[in-house]
């Protein structure tokens, strides 16, 4: 038997890695809108203080692959030391039955959430949109920092975060990390980080129904990114900007169960569930925000981590390489929002 190649946090890394999740996800997403692929939902055991053990299976038939991911959500993590997520995600063939890799689910989720924020934000922006504010500072907004700056020439990030020295810690990190010079700008609130800025990212670790971004901070055109908070009803952005957004969701049943801006401005009439667009049909060029504000709102699918998980491993299949040595494991207390576990 082959053993599986080992993908760590290390090995996805890198703009050119992250350039290339996001081109295979949007390959998938256009499949997904035409019918021609699926994701089932998860399975969800909570066993107690908000501990949860997930398990996330979805096939993608044209590229010959399935993932089934296993992923922990604990929130005592972070007092301990420890990473709040942790998981691994197993790729098979699935012609032959074989498991051909298995990939470090905590980064993988981090890396796919971000990828897929890029894609909306690749067809919703202009080619030279160089500034982008982000709210949250964990392992989810360095994703998307990577990812938005693999597709845009981003110059000036905008933080902010509850805590200062997250803020801080993310703002150091960009400075050292990005691969051109990039100027990290830590603000007091989110409003001063929100306006003006053509691009928007939200990432916290929100439970609460009040917004963090309210509708009028945000430019008139901008592109938002909401990726979510630890629950189907927490809201990071105002629903009320719906009513008048051009909104994009990754499938519109799963947007309808998860996603609580949406699920907001649904019930408050502000939008119906068919004023959503599917981001496959934004990919494929069926939909375009033509100079509108627009919104992404994200829940996490078990498929785009077959897409990304295809995406890292096919060239290491294709140069005949596996990787040995630890896996890289992020600073304690970082973690990603459970609605994208």
């Amino acid at each position: 038997m082959t053993a599986p190649v080992m993908i760590h946090a290390a090995d996805m890394s890198g703009t050119r890695r992250m350039t290339r999740v996001i081109d295979v996800l949007g390959e998938m997403f256009a499949d997904l809108a035409a019918g021609r692929t699926r994701s089932p939902a998860r399975t969800v055991v909570d066993h107690g203080d908000r501990r949860v053990l997930l398990v996330s299976p979805a096939v993608w038939e044209r590229r010959g692959v399935g993932s089934v991911k296993v992923t922990t959500l604990t929130p005592d993590n972070p007092a301990r030391g420890l990473p709040l997520i942790h998981g691994i995600v197993a790729l098979t063939d699935l012609e032959t039955g074989q498991i051909t890799a298995l990939l470090d689910g905590a980064e993988l989720t981090a890396v796919r959430t971000g990828a897929v924020t890029a894609l909306a934000t690749r067809r919703c922006t202009p080619d030279d949109t160089d500034t982008m504010a982000v709210i949250g500072a964990g392992v989810q907004a360095r994703a998307l920092i990577r990812a938005t700056a693999a597709v845009r020439p981003i110059r000036t990030v905008r933080i902010h975060s509850r805590t200062r020295a997250g803020a801080d810690r993310l703002a150091d990190w960009v400075r050292g990390a990005a691969p051109r010079p990039i100027r990290a700008v830590v603000c007091d609130s989110a409003r001063d980080a929100v306006a003006d800025a053509p691009i928007v990212c939200t990432a916290t670790s929100t439970s609460d129904g009040t917004p963090v971004v309210e509708a009028d901070w945000v430019a008139p055109g901008a592109h938002v990114n909401v990726i979510g908070g630890t629950h189907p009803d927490a809201v990071e952005l105002d629903p009320a900007l719906l009513a008048g957004a051009m909104t994009v969701v990754e499938d519109r049943t799963a947007a309808l169960d998860g996603a609580g801006e949406v699920r907001a401005a649904v019930a408050g009439g502000l939008i119906r569930a068919e004023d959503l667009h599917e981001l496959g049909r934004l990919v494929s060029g069926g939909a375009d925000p033509g100079g509108r504000t627009s919104v992404l709102r994200t829940v996490g699918m078990a498929v785009e981590d077959t897409a990304a998980a295809v995406a890292l491993f096919e060239p290491r299949r294709a140069a005949g390489r596996g990787t040995g040595g630890p896996p890289a494991v992020p600073p304690p207390g970082e973690g990603v929002p459970d609605g994208h576990v």
